[in-house]
């Protein structure tokens, strides 16, 4: 269940990447104004990520994005999970009918992955690989199944999770929005949304590059535009391979507050099915021990039997949930794979705090030899924050600030990036303007250890 006074921030980034000439993902956020259309609807947040070469799978994003979020709306009389479905139905054949108005665009296709936060909770319409995530409390669940071939191998039991990046069919999907007249669509939900909740969608230009769990800590302790700006600037970082687009919608932790403070959920307790369990169990064991007391050998043995094995069974599904729900510990960041989606710990973690200072220091001395423009004291004033903050083991504090200095010299890492190309494209040499580095302060990047793209993302609230 949601409520209508439930706010709801979100941003969303869009970014070409390193190594594509053009940006095939599109997104779309449309916020209800008024109760009325958010009780009929329902917020609506999606990503699409189009393929099929340059123009044409930019088209195919496009009009997935404009024409689910037209049907969507347009629907009446019909309850969310199948208004969704059928918007994402409706885009399926306008991308098809186009596709096949002109041979060049035959076969084009787009992933589409959204996410309506209705009355009734969080539904999922989705056709792709393009994931979604929530992360709630310490634990990032992915709440989308790939549609691609080896996740159709692990699905089976073919194929191991740890195979999945040796696997020559990784990027291989097996269903799209747009190259047949009909798709099919799956639909999840609707899953209860609690205060805090926070939902990632996104294209495989960033699960290319980040972990489950680095995703989950950067959208848990971040504000979603610094979480998407950061995202997308660590999937660059890494490679830059893809399209990288990201949409982050956080629900405010009380109704009626702005605030991003997150209100865990509590810690699970003995729920009323373990206490009546346990006493069952005690029952058994007790008439058991009374029948042998009273000469009744084989009905207190059979008694008895019942109570142990009834115990052994209680131990062993307390074993599995404990070993599904446990967070991997502060250095793990491991993702498991079940059922067949995938669940991974969010808690902060000092390693990869530390992963993301020495990423931080490497493109300083970058920046400081390549002569790249930089806000040196903005970067220098981050670096010092972030520096304490990690000293102090004030670990959100810590990644704030380094997502902070991270985008300060991936803005000069754009900016040289495309002097260089225009220098290329005329035949000049690639002489970069210089940066003056300040001389009365310390020189950029860390000096020992730290302790154990263009688009700017839009954030409103509604």
């Amino acid at each position: 269940m949601m409520r209508w006074d439930q706010q709801v921030r979100y941003a969303a980034v869009s970014d070409i990447g390193f190594r594509r000439r053009n940006n095939q993902d599109s997104c779309a956020v449309r916020m209800c104004n008024d109760p009325d259309t958010w009780r009929d609807h329902g917020h609506l947040l999606m990503v699409a990520d189009g393929m099929g070469g340059h123009a044409v799978g930019e088209l195919a994003s496009k009009i997935a994005a404009d024409t689910v979020c037209h049907s969507f709306f347009k629907i009446r009389n019909t309850d969310v999970r199948t208004a969704l479905k059928q918007s994402l139905e409706t885009a399926n054949a306008a991308i098809n009918e186009r596709g096949s108005l002109n041979r060049d665009f035959a076969r084009m296709g787009t992933t589409c992955t959204a996410l309506a936060l209705c009355p009734q909770g969080a539904v999922i319409a989705h056709v792709g690989d393009s994931r979604l995530y929530r992360i709630r409390g310490e634990r990032i669940d992915q709440l989308t199944a790939d549609h691609s071939v080896q996740w159709e191998l692990m699905r089976q039991g073919r194929l191991r999770p740890d195979e999945v990046f040796l696997h020559e069919s990784r990027h291989v999907i097996t269903r799209s929005l747009g190259p047949e007249p009909v798709v099919q669509v799956d639909v999840e939900g609707p899953y209860a949304v609690l205060p805090g909740d926070v939902y990632v969608i996104c294209s495989d230009g960033l699960t290319g590059h980040v972990q489950d769990a680095e995703i989950g800590i950067i959208a848990r302790e971040l504000p979603p535009q610094e979480a998407c700006r950061m995202l997308v600037n660590l999937a660059n970082l890494r490679g830059g391979s893809d399209n990288v687009t990201v949409v982050i919608g956080r629900v405010a932790s009380s109704a009626g507050s702005g605030s991003d403070d997150e209100t865990a959920p509590p810690a699970p307790g003995i729920g009323l099915g373990w206490i009546i369990t346990m006493w069952v169990i005690a029952l058994l064991f007790a008439g058991g021990v009374i029948c042998i007391l009273f000469e009744h050998f084989v009905q207190g043995a059979c008694l008895l039997w019942g109570s142990l094995l009834a115990a052994a069974g209680a131990f062993a599904v307390w074993l599995e949930r404990r070993s599904r729900s446990r967070s991997a510990g502060e250095e793990g960041i491991e993702t498991t794979v079940w059922r067949p989606y995938r669940t991974a710990s969010a808690k902060s973690s000092v390693a990869f705090l530390n992963h993301l200072a020495t990423l931080e220091g490497e493109l300083a001395r970058a920046a400081s030899e390549e002569r790249w423009a930089i806000d040196w004291p903005a970067q220098q004033a981050a670096h010092a924050l972030a520096r304490g903050s990690l000293e102090a083991k004030n670990y959100p504090k810590a990644l704030s600030e380094l997502a902070k200095v991270i985008d300060i010299l991936m803005a000069g890492l754009l900016q040289y990036r495309k002097q260089v190309q225009r220098q290329s494209k005329w035949g000049k040499p690639a002489t970069p303007t210089p940066s003056p580095i300040p001389k009365t302060s310390p020189s950029p990047g860390p000096s020992a250890p730290m302790p154990s793209s263009e688009d700017r993302p839009e954030e409103r609230t509604p």
